[in-house]
């Protein structure tokens, strides 16, 4: 019987390998992008090398950029790397890190993802580090989306420990989101004093919505923003000075205040509220068009939003509606096409985001 059943099994193996079922999916293939240079009237440095070595010390690196990179997001970081280039002045000195899961069998991943980057973008400067995501697994408390709460969906608090010191100031960017205009304007975005974040902030927003009630019930914790003029701002567009995190120990300030939402429940959202703790009220601001933010609409349907007022710099696609999703499925919303615009998915290949 066992033999039979092992029989009948067979064909259906058979099937689901056709398919792509029961096995690792392979990641999707992309067109090779076009190459960008250095603008000569922008006086840039020589161009970074092109090969996989290192060059993240050089001091022809012009900017650096962070993101992470994993399957899911795969087709939305292309995308960004595609638009950062595009328009930057000085595209040959942009420098990417890209932190990617490397427990067990990630590691392979990890490698399969920077051959595929490196395919795309065969001139591109960058490297990719290994994140080990136990390192903050056993911190993360559940959020209203499953989405948020992947451990690689945090190491941007991890930034300063994983780079090279010689690295002081980096561009954080989610995987979601599209540049029009030049990164460096960005990096360059003054940070007085010892101040180690800049983003732009939205101090029209609800703050007292990111905790929960329990925590502006209790003076302990409510009199954390106490003489400070704490404003919502999005994590998904920073500009840091990890040398100044390093001294200040943020990384430890904000595994302190998940280990206590792990204890008593704080607030709701993910990554984002103890960034809040930390840093709101203490960043420097960058202008707004720097973070159209919200695109992906809300964190349960993902409906269509548009811009807001101003100048657009940086369209951000944040929320549960990811606009590679809804042009798959054939439900575009209307800024979807310009985020279509730097997709290099090859046409007739398909991808899943969770």
């Amino acid at each position: 019987m066992a033999k039979l059943a092992q029989m009948s099994r067979a064909p259906l193996l058979v099937l689901l390998l056709l398919l792509g079922i029961g096995e690792a999916a392979a990641v999707p293939e992309y067109r090779e992008a076009p190459h960008f240079t250095n603008s000569a009237a922008a006086q840039c440095p020589p161009p970074l090398p092109a090969t996989d070595a290192d060059a993240a010390c050089s001091p022809h690196a012009a900017v650096h950029v962070a993101m992470t990179l994993d399957a899911s997001y795969l087709r939305g970081t292309m995308a960004a790397v595609l638009s950062v280039l595009r328009h930057a002045s000085c595209p040959e000195s942009v420098h990417f890190h890209f932190l990617a899961a490397a427990a067990g069998s990630s590691s392979d991943a990890a490698r399969e993802l920077r051959d595929t980057v490196r395919a795309s973008f065969p001139s591109l400067a960058f490297r990719v580090y290994p994140f080990d995501e136990s390192r903050v697994a056993g911190l993360i408390s559940t959020s209203i989306r499953g989405a948020l709460d992947r451990p690689l969906n945090y190491a941007r608090s991890y930034l300063a420990s994983t780079l090279p010191t010689c690295v002081r100031r980096v561009v954080y960017l989610d995987s979601d989101v599209v540049l029009t205009d030049d990164i460096a304007a960005l990096a360059a975005t003054p940070l007085p004093g010892e101040t180690a974040v800049a983003a732009p902030e939205y101090c029209g927003a609800n703050f007292t919505a990111y905790f929960t009630p329990g925590f502006w019930a209790s003076p302990a914790l409510s009199e954390t923003f106490a003489g400070r003029r704490a404003c919502y701002f999005n994590t998904g567009v920073m500009v840091l000075d990890l040398s100044r995190w390093r001294r200040a120990g943020y990384t430890a300030q904000i595994e302190e205040w998940m280990e206590l939402q792990k204890r008593v429940r704080i607030y709701e959202l993910g990554s984002l509220p103890p960034f809040l703790l930390v840093f709101a009220g203490r960043i420097a601001a960058v202008d707004h068009r720097w973070n159209q933010h919200g695109l992906g609409g809300d964190n349960y349907r993902g409906l269509c939003r548009g811009l807001h007022a101003g100048a657009v710099s940086l369209l951000h696609w944040s929320g549960k509606g990811k606009p590679w999703d809804r042009l798959d499925a054939g439900r575009p919303c209307p800024l979807d096409a310009v985020w279509s615009k730097y997709d290099l998915l090859r046409p007739a290949a398909g991808i899943e985001s969770s």
